[in-house]
């Protein structure tokens, strides 16, 4: 198999060559496929053999410019995609809504995503689809709303493919509520209170090329093994995977946060997002005091 590599740069980071977290991202996902050896093609599968995608059109909330829409994915049988917090070994998506029209903002409400092992590397996704609820605010509550979107994301089963969606809905001024967008909405992480989080905290401190965040989490254990995923609520900034404790009750998360600068930067609590996930569901928790 022949493949082209772009180039890149890499950081001397504690002693040790560094590698930007963006195209580590893309060699993790390369290095899976060279693995497989020269039996299996990349070229052997287009996008359209694997998935299938379009939006639910939904409903606007009476009398207001709110409107509840979705991405509707459905996968061959064994392909996954990714969340938006995807782990070192998945493909972040990204959006792009340039010539949507009476558009004044877009929410998305994400499912409760699973945790994939894949040779030891962790990513977080859905596997065989996803319906993912996107609440829009029209500018004019009283028109329909345009949505032209550019999606790429990365879908992936023994191999990974890059995938890009060009869609296009017209989200009506009525409409009725969609049982399929509402139970997608339903199976969102639980909220702290509804988890029973009794406490949360976070202590923050500089490292050489950027944080190093430890998240204490009081709450029961759900059963199984648990996974942490802590986001900064600031782009381009890479996030190593969490480090995970539990003594009885308390839940002990430690990640590390380098920006493109691989320097200390300044980071707003109320931003960080700290999503705790097992077999049994997950829990998604916003803003983490100091102890």
């Amino acid at each position: 198999m022949c493949v082209s590599l772009p180039v890149f740069v890499t950081f001397h980071r504690r002693g040790l060559d560094y590698v930007h977290p963006m195209i580590r991202n893309m060699l993790t996902s390369l290095a899976l496929l060279i693995g497989l050896g020269p039996m299996v093609q990349a070229e052997a599968f287009q996008q359209s053999d694997v998935l299938i995608a379009d939006f639910r059109p939904g409903w606007r909330e009476p009398g207001t410019g709110r409107h509840f829409a979705a991405l509707e994915m459905q996968l061959a049988a064994g392909w996954k995609t990714y969340w938006r917090a995807p782990g070192d070994a998945g493909i972040p998506p990204s959006f792009d809504w340039t010539g949507s029209q009476n558009l004044d903002s877009v929410r998305f409400h994400w499912p409760a995503p699973e945790v994939f092992l894949t040779n030891g590397a962790l990513s977080v996704g859905y596997h065989d689809g996803l319906v993912l609820p996107i609440e829009v605010v029209a500018k004019d509550p009283k028109r329909p709303v345009l949505l032209q979107a550019r999606i790429d994301l990365g879908i992936c089963k023994d191999i990974c493919l890059p995938a890009l969606l060009e869609l296009t809905a017209e989200l009506p001024v009525g409409g009725s509520k969609d049982p399929i967008i509402v139970a997608a909405l339903k199976s969102q992480p639980k909220t702290p209170q509804e988890a029973q989080v009794r406490a949360i905290s976070c202590q923050i401190e500089p490292i050489r090329d950027g944080l190093r965040v430890t998240s204490t989490v009081v709450m029961a254990p759900k059963g199984g093994a648990e996974y942490v995923v802590i986001e900064p609520g600031i782009p381009g900034i890479w996030v190593s995977e969490a480090t995970v404790s539990r003594d009885r009750s308390t839940l002990t998360a430690i990640a590390e946060m380098v920006p493109p600068n691989a320097a200390p930067f300044a980071l707003d609590r109320s931003d960080l997002r700290i999503t705790v996930m097992s077999e049994r569901g997950a829990v998604e928790i916003q803003g983490c005091p100091a102890p």
